[in-house]
This record gives C-alpha cells, structure tokens and sequence, in this order.
C-alpha cells in the first residue's frame, strides 16, 4: 500500500468535493462547497488528500493561526476515509503526518472538533492522545 497525504490546490477541488458531500448529514451542493474552499485557501488554511497508489481516498485540512491560550496551533478539519479503507490503520497514518507536520513547523498545539454523536472518532482521538478540553458552541444565521 502506498500512501501519501499530497496538498490539494484550487484547480483539484473537484477531486475532494465528492468525499466532503459524505461528511455531511444534510450534503452541501458541490459549487457551494467549491466556493467555500477556494475562500478558505485564500486564508491561513492547507487542503490535504489522502491517497492510496494514487487514488484519492479521503481528505482533511488543516488551519494555521495562533491562539492565546496555546500559542500556534494547528487546527484538524473534515477528516473524510472513505468507507471501503475505514479501519486499515490509515488514520494512524494520517496523525503521525499530522504530528510530524506541526513539529517541523513549530506549532504548540494540535486541535479538532468532532461532533458529539461521533463516539467511534472520540475513541480514535483519545487513542492518539487527544484529551477533550471543551464544547464547540455555533449559532447559525443562515
């Protein structure tokens, strides 16, 4: 199996659209979606692919900023495997990346936020030594 985690750019969105609309309960239309990410890149945000003997297979982002509470941190976004290569150790893979990444970069911190019904990912943080610290709070105006 060869596995890489490669950079997404604005001219391969279309390929993480499809694996993102699985995330969502309620799917988000794929120009929606595709405008949102061509924003985001614009900002301190990096899109990664997940591929398998190159294949795309999942997706996940990372943010960059500084927080005063923990110095620079490095922000875990939509994590999407998709389902045929769930539980093949890929994630553990995909950390250790994440690991080494925010090293190298000086970040202090790594965070994420995961929904509260998602008891198979609380598990998984946990096992790579994540510790719940809070509650992500949201209030939608449209």
């Amino acid at each position: 199996m060869d596995l890489s985690f490669n950079r997404i750019l604005k001219d391969q969105l279309d390929l993480i659209i499809p694996l993102i609309q699985d995330l969502a309960k309620d799917p988000i239309p794929a120009e929606v979606l595709k405008e949102r990410f061509e924003q985001m890149l614009k900002q301190n945000y990096q899109c990664f692919g997940i591929f398998m003997d190159s294949k795309i297979i999942g997706v996940f982002g990372l943010w960059e900023m500084t927080r005063h509470y923990a110095g620079k941190i490095y922000e875990v976004d939509h994590i999407v495997i998709a389902e045929a290569h769930r539980g093949q150790g890929i994630g553990e893979k995909l950390f250790s990346f994440i690991d080494d990444l925010a090293k190298k970069n000086n970040a202090a911190t790594v965070e994420l936020n995961t929904y509260v019904e998602n008891f198979k990912s609380h598990k998984f943080y946990m096992n790579q030594g994540y510790v719940i610290r809070g509650y992500h709070f949201q209030k939608k105006y449209y």
